[in-house]
């Protein structure tokens, strides 16, 4: 660019912000909704802006708020739209208060006064609050305290002084970040307890065991999400379940998951052992107390997975728990076939049984929020092949039971 250019570019801008500001002034002088809003933002900002310099200069520094972040700087476009710099500066430093002011002209003074509102107040303040922007202004990129901050949020988070956000993820997505992000373990800790607190406030998943296949063929998200509900409902059971799970295998074994943080529970569930099917009678025979609800998260249709028929299991199961004096009590099965097709259903024709096909993050959601789908009350625990496709008829079905339910979403009964 020439220098002529320059010149005329740089004349140009003059002619803009001179435009401007006569605008804002012009706008101050006639509308007095707008004078009032003005004056009270700049009265706000100067009270504050005082009271924090006050602050600055005494013995407890960490008590300055946030108004030297959120005052606009001076020349900026917000700034050379409304003037507002300089009605807050005229109130920081008033004629009246400063002899040195007393004489001058009221465009010379206008000027100092923004000069040291910049220097002397919104400087200091924002080199002690130590915002981005006075480095990025500076160009001192490297220098930009992000990991001092983030460890003391953490710090405050794990001291119970502040909260983490939790509940916009999914269990397999917390534990995500341990495996994708270096040095995400202690972000995923906080998170993974604050959403087994919920839960747990919520009284879910009390009296339920997960059994995990961790076979080969279940690598990728079917994975992800049978290692994280199975340890998650591991944390939520009450004893004697409590931190336990059982492998998916024709011997079974119920394990107490090992490990003190998120990553050693992880590579623990991982290195369990599994089979291609499973005894289910043998699982049963694992627990053989009473609980509510049996999980188990596989790749496999549940007639491929069983040894036996579920009509010979079952009938087994039942004696046995009759031998135990539980009756005909036996606990349900939600067998979830996390790698099928894309559309969730629920269906089944097996008693005591419901098996869900494919995985959804939506359907996830439904699952945590209830202790999961329950066999069909009208049916006596049966159920009629058929499915839910929306996750709204989980919601539904078990508030109101499947009599209630628009047949459209829920086809289980042929009512």
């Amino acid at each position: 660019m020439k220098v002529g250019d320059r010149e005329a570019a740089r004349d140009l801008r003059k002619m803009k912000r001179e435009a401007m500001a006569a605008r804002a002034v012009k706008r101050y002088d006639r509308d007095p909704e707008y004078r009032f809003l003005h004056d009270r933002v700049a009265d706000l900002f100067a009270e504050l802006l005082r009271a924090d310099m006050e602050t600055l200069r005494s013995e407890k520094p960490f008590r300055i708020s946030l108004a030297a972040k959120w005052c606009p700087s001076l020349d900026s476009s917000f700034d050379r739209s409304t003037l507002i710099c300089e009605s807050i500066a005229r109130r920081v430093f008033p004629r009246e208060a400063h002899a040195e002011y007393q004489d001058i002209e009221d465009e010379h003074y206008a000027y100092r006064v923004r000069d040291r509102l910049r220097k002397e107040v919104l400087v200091p303040l924002r080199r002690k609050l130590e915002l981005p922007e006075v480095y990025m202004g500076a160009n001192q990129w490297s220098l930009l305290p992000y990991n001092q901050r983030f460890a003391e949020y953490l710090g405050k988070v794990a001291e119970g002084k502040a909260k983490i956000a939790a509940g916009a993820l999914l269990p397999h997505q917390i534990l995500a970040a341990i495996r994708e992000r270096e040095g995400g373990d202690e972000v995923a800790e906080l998170q993974w307890r604050r959403m087994v607190k919920d839960l747990s406030d919520k009284g879910k998943l009390r009296d339920c065991l997960a059994v995990c296949d961790v076979s080969g063929s279940m690598a990728g998200t079917p994975m992800e999400v049978c290692i994280a509900l199975g340890m998650l409902i591991s944390e939520l059971s009450e004893e004697p379940w409590s931190g336990k799970v059982i492998t998916f295998s024709h011997e079974p074994e119920l394990h107490r998951i090992k490990g003190t943080t998120l990553r050693e529970k992880m590579m623990f569930m991982e290195n369990m052992d599994f089979c291609l099917n499973i005894d289910f009678q043998r699982v049963f025979d694992q627990i053989l107390m009473m609980i509510k609800r049996l999980f188990v998260f596989s790749d496999m249709e549940f007639d491929e997975a069983s040894e036996n028929s579920w009509k010979t299991d079952y009938e087994a199961i039942q004696r046995k728990f009759g031998e135990h004096g539980y009756g005909s009590s036996v606990p349900e099965i939600l067998f979830w076939n996390l790698k099928s097709s894309r559309s969730v259903q629920v269906m089944g024709d097996q008693k005591r049984v419901a098996l869900i096909s494919g995985f959804s993050k939506n359907f996830l959601k439904v699952f945590l929020e209830g202790d999961g789908p329950q066999p069909c009350a009208s049916h006596g625990g049966g159920h009629r092949r058929g499915g839910i496709r929306e996750a709204r008829g989980f919601r539904l079905r078990q508030k109101f039971g499947c009599e209630k339910i628009p047949r459209k979403l829920c086809t289980h009964c042929d009512k």
